[in-house]
């Protein structure tokens, strides 16, 4: 239980595309306990449907992406009475128990030196949590907590007055990446990650591959991460790390062809504002167990 008691805001996007989930998901999040929310459902390209009674909605006459539609939910919760924290909850996720976000809340009160919480995320079914889903290099080991410099952003608790002062998601990236660019962010403005592996949220175990513009989006987004975040010496050389892993893991010439495609649309340019973080936070991610060389 948490004291005081913590205003979390919650973004939630849709597409309309699975009703069921989403009624699910919606219900899960409105019965928690020890906490004071403030709901957002954003519709991306959409007019939301099954909208809980005293839930907000936003909409985006086209849809923007998943970043995009995150900074416009953030923003339509913004304002004197916003919370201490926001939680960006996918819509097809499951809270397992009522006291969820206050025990994530109280591992922010714990950690004060932590912008976001990562709980674990685990497939409902099978408990599989996927190695995209552990925030460090060491994926093999779900279950242990820690410092992190990045996140699984689908399921994230974040302080409101961190994100703010990073300047939200890169709304432009539209898929894929934008939690590396924050979590970034918000580690050179002093800041770090926590994982609490002990808070499960449930997810379904689902390949990120199935979007059609995966390719495409990972290899332009890596570049564009790259030149936004980097001091000028490390882009070469992460770049150069990433492309070969990227090319030994791509067994399909015509997802290669896709990926190469979005590799050159990256390094045309479309990056948009560059703030390299400072040697003092390569430094930092590198002592944390994880140089932005990887």
């Amino acid at each position: 239980m948490t004291s005081p008691k913590a205003t979390v805001d919650v973004v939630v996007l849709t597409m309309n595309d699975r009703p069921a989930a989403f009624q699910e998901a919606m219900a899960s999040l409105l019965v928690q306990q020890d906490v004071e929310l403030r709901v957002v459902i954003v519709g991306n390209g959409v007019e939301p449907d099954h909208v809980p009674a005293g839930v907000r909605t936003a909409v985006l006459l086209v849809n923007e992406g998943i970043p995009q539609g995150r900074n416009v939910g953030a923003a339509a919760l913004a304002g004197p009475d916003s919370g201490e924290f926001i939680f960006f909850f996918d819509n097809d996720a499951i809270l397992p128990a009522p006291d969820t976000l206050a025990r994530l809340v109280d591992e922010a009160r714990r950690h004060p030196e932590a912008a976001y919480i990562q709980p674990r995320i685990a497939d409902p079914d099978t408990g599989l949590t996927m190695r995209r889903w552990v925030p460090r290099l060491r994926a093999g080991e779900a279950t242990r907590p820690g410092t992190v410099t990045v996140m699984a952003e689908g399921v994230v608790l974040i302080r409101r007055a961190d994100y703010e002062q990073a300047g939200g998601w890169p709304g432009h990236f539209f898929l894929f990446h934008e939690g590396i660019d924050l979590s970034w962010r918000l580690w050179d403005l002093g800041h770090t990650g926590w994982y609490a592996p002990g808070i499960v949220i449930h997810h379904p175990a689902t390949d990120p591959a199935r979007h059609a513009d995966f390719y495409r989006l990972v290899a332009r987004n890596r570049v564009w991460l790259a030149y936004r975040r980097l001091p000028a010496a490390l882009i070469p050389i992460y770049l150069a790390t990433w492309a070969v892993l990227s090319i030994v893991r791509i067994r399909s010439r015509d997802n290669l062809a896709v990926w190469l495609f979005g590799l050159r649309e990256g390094i045309k340019g479309g990056h948009g504002q560059r703030r390299p973080m400072s040697w003092a936070t390569v430094l930092r991610l590198a002592r944390a167990g994880r140089p932005p060389i990887v």
